[in-house]
């Protein structure tokens, strides 16, 4: 892909940009940049305990004691100051902007934290045997070392990604001009972006160029903004439109950006954070590797069965919609004659599908032409958990699922799932009604904004008691 304008100031080459998407991801460097600074902030903690207790007690008193005894201060300060930063902000995009904002954080987990153990020593009466005076040399050393960590913290993000540490991607659909500063830009026009919810690949090209984006705005004319607000709700990235505030496009809220003399209309937000999607891929990866284990014998008497009826590839890859409308391949056991594969998904199987081979049909009532997704969950195409990615030509009753509800984009903003809340409620098999995706759809969308890990570990363990069902055709 070749965007023609680059902001220079981020120090980015048009020509070297990758084809997946504008830029490598910003979000995953910040989260290793954030999992760095809470070990150099264990390893200040260790290291002012230690000099601290060198200043103040001297070398006879290192020598005579354990490692473990003389930094007993440290042990039991690091739990609470590392829990109590993550809930204040002290690893977060706000304190890689600003170092002084990263400094006032990083004081009160450590004021907080000093004064819960004191706490904790006092009620609990725990036998903490150390000098209350080297525990306050500790803090001060501790503070001075870790805002220093703040310090270095900026200049690095500075050097390597620019004047900002995030990617923002500004689209010109006509709209108002203005100038954004540290940012990537596109003209629609000649990009081939349009806000086209009738078409599955034009959104896939969008969900290209958007990858990797923290931010994306749009500027276009009014008549386009309520079409281009349903794209960014699918996308799944923070999406702004240039715009008065406009009740039919369902801003979230109004954003001030004063380095632009303008105002625009947050209409999309990722639904879930940064920590939650960690969470969520600890998940898939743990899950799903555990149930290979389990499924690997299953799946190579499957395969030996499919080989052996008619001697035809194993393997089934469909297009399909994925994560910000995304097109991907997913992965299936082969069920069908080979001549007579719908690689568009154009018919749904039926209960007396002639295309559907013997072997076929029990794998399908067994769900076990599924199990090669969890491929596709451990690729990071698909999660255990979410929206089951539907074909491009898909029909409910007589016409495409888009056709039937454009909320339908939205539930695309997370990665599709091998199961999902839909599953469970025996929302599966042909759509041969327009309420058939209706209903999916409605539980697509409450599963997506009412998110936790465990209604994932609810959903995963209720899988279990629908994998045979009487509408796996």
């Amino acid at each position: 892909m070749n965007l023609p304008i680059v902001d220079q100031d981020r120090k980015f080459d048009v020509r070297a940009l990758p084809a997946a998407g504008l830029a490598s991801s910003l979000e995953r460097q910040r989260l290793q940049l954030h999992i760095a600074q809470m070990a150099g902030d264990a390893a200040a903690l260790f290291a002012a305990n230690l000099l601290a207790d060198y200043l103040y007690l001297g070398v006879p008193y290192l020598i005579k004691h354990s490692f473990a005894y003389v930094t007993l201060p440290a042990q039991l300060l690091l739990p609470l100051f590392l829990t109590i930063s993550l809930h204040n902000g002290t690893y977060s995009l706000e304190s890689l902007k600003d170092w002084k904002v990263a400094a006032y954080r990083v004081f009160a987990a450590l004021a907080i934290s000093a004064a819960l153990l004191n706490f904790v020593i006092f009620f609990v009466r725990l036998k903490a045997d150390f000098s209350h005076t080297t525990f306050v040399i500790t803090l001060v050393f501790a503070g001075v070392a870790m805002i220093g960590l703040r310090r270095m913290a900026g200049a690095f993000v500075r050097r390597r990604w620019g004047p900002s540490p995030v990617n923002v991607l500004v689209i010109d659909d006509g709209g108002p001009l203005f100038e954004l500063q540290h940012a990537f830009r596109a003209k629609a026009s000649d990009q081939g972006l349009s806000p086209a919810l009738d078409d599955p690949h034009a959104l896939d090209h969008f969900a290209r160029c958007v990858r990797n984006m923290d931010q994306v705005i749009v500027s276009c004319p009014p008549e386009r903004r309520a079409a281009w607000a349903k794209v960014l709700k699918g996308s799944g990235v923070h999406g702004e439109v240039l715009s008065e505030s406009m009740r039919e496009i369902g801003a979230l809220g109004v954003i001030r950006r004063d380095e632009i003399d303008s105002t625009t209309l947050l209409v999309s937000a990722g639904p879930l954070g940064l920590r939650a999607r960690a969470t969520k891929r600890l998940l898939d990866i743990a899950a799903s590797l555990a149930a290979l284990t389990v499924a690997l014998p299953i799946l190579a008497v499957a395969a030996a069965a499919i080989k052996l009826e008619d001697g035809g590839p194993i393997l089934f890859r469909q297009r399909r919609i994925g994560r910000r409308n995304q097109l991907f391949s997913i992965y299936k056991l082969r069920t069908m004659k080979v001549e007579r594969s719908d690689g568009d998904g154009n018919r749904s199987a039926s209960k007396s599908d002639d295309r559907v081979t013997r072997i076929g049909r029990f794998l399908r009532r067994t769900s076990i032409d599924e199990l090669p997704q969890l491929f596709n969950v451990l690729k990071g195409d698909m999660s255990l958990v979410g929206p089951r990615p539907h074909a491009i030509g898909s029909l409910a009753g007589e016409k495409l699922f888009w056709e039937v509800d454009q909320r339908y984009w939205q539930r695309h903003s997370l990665r599709p799932g091998l199961t999902g809340l839909a599953q469970i409620r025996g929302f599966r098999g042909a759509t041969d009604r327009e309420v058939d995706l209706t209903s999916r759809l409605q539980s697509d969308l409450e599963y997506i904004n009412g998110w936790t890990i465990w209604r994932d570990v609810r959903i995963l363990f209720a899988t279990t008691t629908v994998l045979l069902h009487d509408r796996a055709f």
